[in-house]
């Protein structure tokens, strides 16, 4: 995929491959029909909806980018389809985070956060980086801009970034910390550890997908490319070859877009989030009352954990619903791992 050599005119460095770009927006685009197939067989928009979201906006980047392919020199179809392509991968984590809050229902007594916290206080996060993130590119990819322009851009796709790979290794300890307290308390449900291994591979991939875009952006930052005099050749391959974007970005993204497909949460989880499995058995599926909060919707964004709470004493509404369920019916499957 290319030389390596600065193509004269080209907004992207190179002359962008045409068939990779098409071949992604189709990719993409049967991921996010049959995301939306599967929303509807298991009824679940609620849970994996976003999907259904990122996989258009992957496809409608691809789309553009293959467009602007067949003139390199269009900046604003540059602009577009990396706004689209770069705008995807923190909603992608987002509904991952929903997956990890639907998982912590499951298993609501071994949670080291109220379920629902999960989704409200990434969802915050995510919105930040949204935010930073579609200014920051557009800021930065236009280059008729003024530089000091340029350079909050630059500042905002740094924080971006860094705060991505912050809340990825804090989504990832919290799954990993009610992971072992699952499995030290006894349970051996594959309902519940599988949902889990997806979410790892899906956050790892996007991990590594992050940990590039790190890279890649902190190797550029401080060039002011497209100034008189300047050697391309001194950029790093991740920007010189087109190759590094499509496997380091696209491939990892749709593979972690395909493997929501094959694994998909609802093959294990149940529909309602007041679905438990009892804590005597591990097996047995319960439909209690819910894992209610209380508390001011501001105050869970900045205290998910209740901090307060613990430290003053405060009952959770409802209790620990789940000390009872001995005296609830359920459904008993054979789940063991």
């Amino acid at each position: 995929m290319g030389s390596g050599e600065y193509v004269p005119g080209s907004v992207y460095f190179y002359a962008p491959n045409k068939g990779a770009a098409i071949f992604f927006a189709i990719a993409f685009a049967f991921s996010g029909f049959y995301h939306i197939y599967q929303c509807i067989h298991y009824k679940s928009w609620r849970l994996t909806g976003l999907y259904v979201f990122c996989a258009i906006l992957f496809a409608s980047g691809f789309v553009v980018r293959a467009w602007g392919a067949f003139d390199y020199t269009d900046l604003i179809k540059y602009i577009v389809s990396v706004c689209l392509i770069y705008g995807a991968p923190p909603l992608l984590e987002l509904a991952n985070y929903n997956i990890l809050g639907r998982v912590l229902y499951f298993a609501p007594y071994h949670s080291p956060i109220h379920p629902g916290r999960v989704i409200t206080t990434f969802a915050f996060i995510s919105a930040v980086v949204e935010a930073l993130n579609g200014n920051g590119v557009s800021l930065t990819a236009n280059q008729s801009l003024p530089k000091w322009r340029q350079n909050i851009g630059r500042a905002l796709l740094k924080a971006s970034l860094m705060i991505q790979v912050v809340v990825i290794v804090l989504f990832i300890l919290l799954a990993a910390v009610f992971h072992r307290r699952c499995w030290k308390a006894g349970m051996r449900n594959k309902k519940l550890y599988n949902p889990l291994y997806t979410l790892y591979i899906s956050t790892t991939l996007l991990f590594a997908r992050t940990v590039f875009r790190v890279v890649e952006y902190w190797s550029i930052a401080e060039h002011d490319y497209w100034k008189p005099g300047f050697d391309p050749k001194t950029l790093s391959p991740a920007i010189r070859y087109e190759s590094f974007f499509y496997v380091l970005e696209a491939m990892l993204m749709l593979i972690s877009h395909v493997l929501l497909n094959t694994r998909h949460p609802r093959m294990w989880l149940p529909k309602s989030t007041k679905t438990y499995l009892s804590r005597g058995d591990g097996v047995t599926e319960i439909d209690g009352p819910g894992y209610k909060d209380g508390r001011p919707f501001w105050l869970t964004l900045v205290d998910p954990f209740d901090v307060h709470g613990l430290l003053s004493g405060r009952k959770k509404e409802g209790g620990n619903f789940w000390d009872g369920d001995g005296d609830r019916t359920g459904k008993k499957a054979n789940d063991a791992v």
